[in-house]
Parts: C-alpha cells; structure tokens; sequence
C-alpha cells in the first residue's frame, strides 16, 4: 500500500517539477537554433547540442525518475538500479561534451588555418557517438555487477535469488558509494574537469598573445578574429564553472559518506545538492542567450518567427474575418 507524501517530499517534488519546466523547452529551445541557423552549424555548436540533448533527458527523464526514488516504492533490485542509472549516463555524457566543446576551442584558436580540415563534420560527429558510447558504459557499470545487491543480501542474511530480492527503491541502496567515489568521480569527473580547467587556461594564454601583436600578417583582421575567440571561450568556460559548482557538492557529500561512515550529513545538505545538479541543465540556454550573440540572434528569430509574429498574424486573420 502507497504511503501519503509528506509535506517535505511535496515541496522537493515541487521544485524538480519547476526545473523540469525550464530545463526541457530551454534546452529544446538550444537544440532548435542550432537546427535553424546557418552560423550555428560548425563543431562548436554540434557538441552544445549534445550537451543540450543530455539535459533535455535530465528534465523528462532523471527528474521524473529521481520523485519516484524520492518516495522510495518497493521493487525488485535491479529494476530500482535501472532507474538510478540514467543519471550516472547523463552525467558522464554532459562531462564528455564539455571536454570536447574545450578541445575544440583549442583546436581553433591553435591551428586556425587548418582547423577546418582538421574538425571536419564526420569527426565531430564520431567523437559526439565516441562520448555517448563512453557514457553508457561507465553509467552501467552498476548493472554489469559493481552494486550493492551482495552487501544487502549479506546484510539482511537472504538467500532469495536476485529476481526476488525486494527492496525500498533508494539510490544509496543500490549503487555502491566505492563505485560513485572511486570509480565515477576519481576516473570519470575529476579527471577531465581538470584537463578542461587546463586547457581552458590554454585556450585564454594562447589568445591573449595573438592580441597583444601589433601587426596583422594577413589579410584577415587576427585581432578581430582573437577578440570574438576570446568572448565565446569566457562563455563556454563559464558553462563548465557552472557544471563543476553544481556536481562537485554532491561528489563530496559522496566522499564524505565513504570516508567518514560515522559523520551525519544533514539531509538539507543532500537535497541542495540534488537540486544543483539538476537545476545546471536549466543553467545552460540561460548562459547562451546572455553571452553568446549568434544564440541570442536565433533565439530572437526563433520567437519572432513562430510565436510573436504567428500570434500577430491570428489576430490579423481574425479582425479580417470579422470585418468581411
């Protein structure tokens, strides 16, 4: 029998809801501009939407399945891992996509003239599969056996099989705190947080010495080029500050909980926490329509074209109609 949801599970189910509504038509709202605009079409782009279909899935799908652990329903172990898993995928796919979208800036502002050539459309789309393939493996890793399912059996002394073992669904339950720690954050999120950092500081070296020359050897304005380089890099560095203030919080929390068994987290701690992850796939599309010029020109156009003006044209239809 479902137990009623307490007036706190109500207020957590009520703030996803609200990031969920920002997040899915913000990031639907990314990926349309890039479909409709000719200037947003290069490999930079190819790999925000990517980002962009990851938190679209955090929205319509983690979120949803996050309130379904939050109120913990009974079920079999391994259906309680599949719906922890998502998150771990869509986790390590937003990760990837962050460290391709700073390569390639790095790419552009180091081998300018061949850079073209060198990130051509079929291998960007190769390295966007690469990230996603990558993703799904270490998100189930869980399901391929580095789980809690043996610890609890030990625990509660069942010798049921596994399709019988029942459980409360919780994440903590099933996905082990030595896998999130050692395994996904150790390998999978530190690491390349700080090879972006570092090529992030790359990237800012390398343009601040293409400005500061004096004489242009081309016909082509460098510091033209440098200068608009430089405000798109501020930006995507600022989308990856962004995604490590919102995930690292939790990654200690879960560093905290496997070093320190006998330290109390308080809850408020973990549920801010959540919300922070969650709520940077509504960040995005916010930090694209402030800073980045060719984004906010389509967003523009996008509105314009099928909300403002097909309201106008209605109406318009509508007063015709009426005087006929």
């Amino acid at each position: 029998m479902a137990h009623p949801i307490s007036a706190f599970q109500a207020a957590y189910i009520s703030i996803e809801v609200l990031i969920a509504l920002v997040s899915v038509p913000g990031n639907i709202l990314v990926i349309w501009a890039v479909k409709m605009n000719q200037a947003l079409r290069d490999a930079t782009f190819c790999f925000i939407v990517s980002l962009a279909v990851a938190d679209v899935a955090v929205g319509a799908l983690v979120i949803p399945l996050a309130i379904i652990i939050n109120i913990g329903p009974q079920t079999e172990f391994y259906s309680c891992l599949m719906v922890a898993c998502p998150v771990l995928i869509l986790t390590e796919s937003s990760i990837l996509a962050l460290l391709a979208i700073a390569v390639d800036r790095y790419l552009r502002v180091k081998i300018p003239v061949r850079y073209k050539s060198v990130v051509t459309p079929r291998r960007a789309a190769v390295a966007i599969a690469c990230c996603w393939i990558v993703s799904f493996l270490v998100g189930l890793t869980p399901m391929f056996g580095w789980n809690n399912l043996n610890k609890m059996q030990r625990t509660q002394e069942l010798n049921a099989s596994h399709s019988q073992f029942v459980i409360k669904c919780q994440f903590e339950t099933v996905i082990s705190m030595e896998y999130m720690v050692y395994f996904n954050f150790f390998v999978w999120v530190l690491p390349p947080l700080l090879l972006m950092l570092f090529i992030y500081l790359e990237v800012f070296n390398l343009i601040r010495k293409q400005l500061n020359k004096k004489v242009s050897s081309s016909s082509t304005d460098p510091q033209k080029y440098y200068g608009k380089e430089l405000k798109i890099a501020k930006s995507l560095a600022l989308v990856l500050f962004l995604f490590a203030l919102s995930w690292l919080p939790l990654h200690v929390l879960n560093c905290i909980t496997l070093f320190c068994p006998s330290c109390e987290t308080p809850h408020i701690l973990t549920y801010i926490a959540i919300f922070l992850t969650h709520g940077n796939s509504a960040m995005n599309p916010i930090v694209y329509a402030f800073r980045i010029k060719k984004f906010r020109t389509a967003f523009l156009q996008i509105w314009n074209q099928y909300f403002c003006c097909k309201t106008n044209k209605n109406t318009s239809s509508t007063i015709a109609e009426t005087v006929n």
